[in-house]
């Protein structure tokens, strides 16, 4: 263990090829979590409004001991004929590949999503680990990683950024910046704060013009969550370029594959990515961004 633990140290394309398998299969959990989250927080809601209302037992979903659901239980399964998967039939992308994309119970297709989110998973964190070392930088960046895909497919899918992963990551944000990680801790306390007011204001102010609301309080907690990891001073550029990309990829999808511009666009997959950026390389390219701007003035 002392050996392996020395050789990981001394060596990042080790440790990021040891994170990068590793990723595979954490990979195939975030598959997991992707789908099973907003199910398990409907049930939970559906429960909270039950009890609200006092609704006896003829108008109340039915719900039975076996419908348990979390992220464990029950075994995963085919949606189209219910086969259960097996061990062997869950291996990382080799187990999709083996089974041409198929059910081997009922042969129907099975998304090409679940080894594009497990290869995601072990190449970003790979990258991560190559680029941050085995140190807690590394091991923590891995995590935020991980964390942040989770979060984008989900926001994707439903427009819905749960509170369940987004709060925990704020405050592992200020955690992991006790000894200033990333950021000293007052710039992370600064930037969690500053993170959360800044896109409440933006869309309240945008309802009062408008009427509308041009976002979710996700979002908030997310951004608060990227100015925690990363500090206050990363937050501009963090907002720049999520709000740039999601204005260029908005426009695309309307003119190119004619969405209707009333239909809303999350915003949470472009704050994650622009998030990941500044982990890696949001220093150098503020500081490049300042040393352009002194240069043009």
């Amino acid at each position: 263990m002392t050996a392996l633990w020395m050789m990981l140290e001394a060596s990042p394309t080790a440790f990021a090829v040891a994170i990068g398998v590793l990723g595979l299969f954490v990979g195939s959990f975030l598959n997991v979590v992707i789908l099973r989250t907003p199910v398990i927080l409907d049930r939970q809601w559906r429960r909270q409004c039950q009890e609200l209302n006092d609704l006896n037992a003829a108008t109340a979903p039915k719900t039975t001991d076996s419908e348990r659901f979390n992220l464990l239980v029950p075994r995963s399964r085919c949606p189209s004929c219910g086969h259960q998967i097996t061990a062997l039939e869950n291996v990382p992308v080799l187990s999709y590949l083996f089974l041409r994309g198929k059910c081997s119970g009922c042969r129907q297709p099975i998304s090409v999503r679940y080894p594009i989110v497990e290869l995601v998973a072990a190449a970003l964190a790979a990258l991560v680990a190559w680029r941050l070392g085995f140190t807690l930088a590394g091991l923590a960046g891995v995590a935020f990683t991980w964390t942040l895909i989770a979060l984008t497919f989900i926001d994707y899918d439903h427009q819905l950024l749960p509170d369940n992963i987004t709060l925990p990551l704020l405050w592992s944000g200020l955690l992991i910046n006790i000894p200033g990680t990333f950021a000293p801790l007052s710039a992370a306390v600064i930037g969690a704060t500053v993170g959360y007011v800044s896109l409440w204001l933006v869309y309240h102010v945008f309802k009062l013009i408008t009427g509308k609301e041009g976002m979710g309080y996700g979002d908030f907690k997310l951004f608060a969550a990227l100015g925690a990891w990363l500090g206050w001073h990363q937050l501009p550029f963090v907002i720049l370029f999520a709000s740039l990309v999601g204005a260029i990829v908005g426009l695309g999808v309307i003119l190119l594959f004619g969405r209707d511009r009333q239909l809303p666009i999350p915003f949470g997959p472009f704050l994650c990515v622009a998030g990941w950026i500044a982990l890696l390389w949001g220093e150098p390219i503020v500081r490049l961004y300042l040393q352009y701007a002194r240069f043009a003035a």
